[in-house]
């Protein structure tokens, strides 16, 4: 009898199934193939009682070798199909094909026999190793290896790697010689930043095998800063390793995010080819796209003779990584970063490409803090929405220098809405209502715009519309506005409307291109939705966004040449005097940027400055 082993791709979605496949001449009538399907379906449920009342004389080990066999491959599952059933007199064979998943493997495929034996008018198996895998005799060990290919990197837009291989220290707890909690979440808060929650839930996570708790890892550099502080406190360890290192501490850390030791949520996330220790993308597009950077893993079943002799049974070949080609341009997120230094809120910095939505650069301040604001931070976008407004006013026939007025107040529905410190500039243009942010006035011009023809202007800057940029993104929310004052209040970003930093670089991509696209980061979901902005509303845009650059409450970037922006200081929270998130979106020759402070007060004041700074170095 000849044998063949072959394998079939690795799948993650496994199901136990059973199902007889020999043809009628296959199955003779007196042939023991109620037998054989029974166990093979016993075998399918790891029912060794079942098994072993099928078997004819089974061995006193017979438990004990399944479960070698099972163990020494880790095999997770397995499933049959039988094949022929041939009958000699009182013996018979049937033939069956098994698939078995090994963990952190994939599938092992191959063709076995049943052997039976006709005693006493039933039909018994009569079982040996040999039914676990033809070669396989007494005394006989099943083994595996098991090996991961090289990562493939993460690329920038020129096809360059953005990670490296370096030294890090983890800074962890060794919870066996804590002698006061406290003392070592303040020292980890003061010196990295570390959430003090966070570390309380490691260390009541960590089981009473576990002598090392990992917290933080650490450059060099940054080590011999803290160490003197971090070193007296007792059970705090640190220890040496190579990672995957971005160009520099915080380089869009939030977006390319880590590598690290799988943890038991990622395990059971990430299906049967992985196993506890393995090294994979914990956060950020390593984590989004772990299955592309990581590859399949190599590896071969191996039998051990009782003399030592060993023969590979199966090779399963792994496949490398593929690398991950983003949109960000390294001198761009070089001065994003450097941008939001200084910045004691949290805050966020977007660039992207205004003739293709591709995000070039993006930022996300704490580091110390999991929250990517750029990208699923939600905030009313407050002033910088009237670009929106302003498009709408503008596909309606309105010119830039048609008359508008700027009352210190309006009422709507008996709601009073105020400008910013109760400026009133009485009888102005669109220009200079937009330049000067007036609240009131683009209140007023609403009333004739309709919450109808200012939901279509949302929808043609993306508000409402879903894409996926390649981690995920809240993008930009227009509620239709249920009355007058709803209408008011959405018309200056306020309300119920709602965008992330990354949607509002879009927006002002959209006003110097003339075109909405959906951002990415990724070069291969260049393809998400996009839309047009009315004909004849970009060259008077881009007048109203350089006017408030030139005169209004932009100035403060004045300095920067041929930059167009508008400024936002968007209102939150229930309990007067609200707060206010500074924003600041703009464009300079083809890029578009975003800035956010959060809870940073005035956009002209705050992110203004933070805008000047980035389109300076562009």
């Amino acid at each position: 009898m000849s044998w063949r082993v072959w394998r079939v791709g690795a799948a993650v979605a496994l199901s136990l199934f059973l199902t007889a496949c020999a043809s009628v001449q296959s199955r003779p009538a007196d042939g023991p193939v109620d037998e054989a399907e029974a166990y093979l379906r016993a075998w399918a449920a790891n029912d060794l009682t079942a098994m072993k009342r099928a078997v004819a004389g089974p061995p006193a080990n017979f438990d004990e070798q399944h479960q070698r066999f099972r163990d020494g491959l880790r095999i997770i599952s397995s499933r049959f199909e039988l094949g022929r059933v041939e009958r000699d007199g009182e013996s018979a064979t049937a033939r069956f094909r098994a698939v078995h998943m090994l963990r952190g493997l994939g599938e092992w495929e191959l063709e076995g026999t049943l052997p039976f034996v006709r005693r006493e008018g039933r039909w018994r198996v009569r079982w040996s190793p040999a039914v676990l895998h033809p070669e396989a005799r007494e005394g006989d060990r099943f083994s595996r290896t098991r090996t991961w290919l090289e990562r493939a990197q993460l690329l920038d837009a020129h096809g360059k790697p953005l990670t490296h291989i370096g030294e890090v220290i983890t800074i962890g707890v060794d919870p066996s010689r804590v002698r006061n909690r406290a003392d070592v979440t303040a020292v980890l808060q003061t010196q990295l930043e570390v959430d003090p929650v966070r570390v309380e839930k490691l260390l009541n996570a960590a089981g009473p095998a576990e002598r090392i708790v990992p917290v933080i890892d650490v450059r060099p550099e940054r080590y011999q800063l803290v160490r003197p502080a971090l070193a007296p406190v007792p059970g705090i360890f640190f220890r040496k390793k190579l990672a995957r290192l971005s160009p520099s501490e915080g380089f869009a850390s939030h977006t390319l995010g880590r590598v690290g030791e799988v943890t038991a949520e990622l395990l059971s996330q990430l299906g049967p080819l992985y196993l506890p220790g393995d090294i994979v993308g914990l956060s950020g597009l390593e984590r989004a796209f772990e299955p592309q950077l990581a590859g399949t893993p190599s590896g071969e079943v191996v039998l051990t003779r009782a003399s030592g002799e060993t023969a590979v049974l199966f090779r399963f070949e792994g496949k490398p990584g593929t690398p991950l080609t983003t949109t960000l341009r390294p001198e761009l997120q070089t001065a994003a970063e450097a941008a939001l230094d200084g910045v004691a809120q949290p805050a966020a910095l977007v660039a992207v490409d205004s003739e293709s939505g591709a995000v070039l650069a993006i930022a996300s301040r704490p580091l110390s803090q999991p929250l990517h604001r750029a990208l699923t931070g939600r905030y009313p976008p407050g002033s910088t929405f009237k670009v929106v407004t302003s498009e709408a006013l503008l596909a309606k026939g309105m010119d830039v220098n048609a008359p508008a007025a700027c009352p210190p107040t309006v009422a709507v529905q008996g709601k009073t809405f105020r400008n910013f410190e109760d400026e009133s500039l009485g009888d102005i243009t669109l220009r200079g209502a937009f330049a000067h942010s007036c609240n009131t006035a683009f209140v007023l011009l609403s009333a004739s715009l309709g919450a109808e023809a200012l939901g279509e202007a949302a929808r043609r800057f993306g508000f409402n519309v879903e894409y996926q940029p390649g981690l995920p993104t809240s993008g930009g929310t227009f509620p239709a506005p249920r009355d007058a004052v709803e209408l008011a209040a959405a018309a200056i970003g306020q309300g119920r409307v709602l965008a992330t930093p990354l949607h509002l670089a879009s927006v002002a991509a959209a006003a110097e291109s003339g075109k909405w696209r959906a951002p990415y980061l990724v070069t291969d979901l260049d393809d998400g939705p996009s839309a047009s902005l009315e004909d004849g509303t970009r060259g008077a845009l881009h007048v109203l966004m350089r006017a408030v650059v030139t005169q209004g409450t932009g100035r403060a970037a004045a300095s920067v040449p041929e930059l167009s922006g508008k400024t936002g200081t968007a209102e939150f929270g229930t309990l007067p005097p609200l707060p206010t998130h500074a924003w600041f979106i703009g464009f300079r020759n083809g890029i578009a940027f975003a800035v956010l402070v959060e809870g940073g007060g005035v956009g002209g004041r705050v992110a203004a400055p933070i805008a000047a700074r980035f389109a300076a170095a562009l």
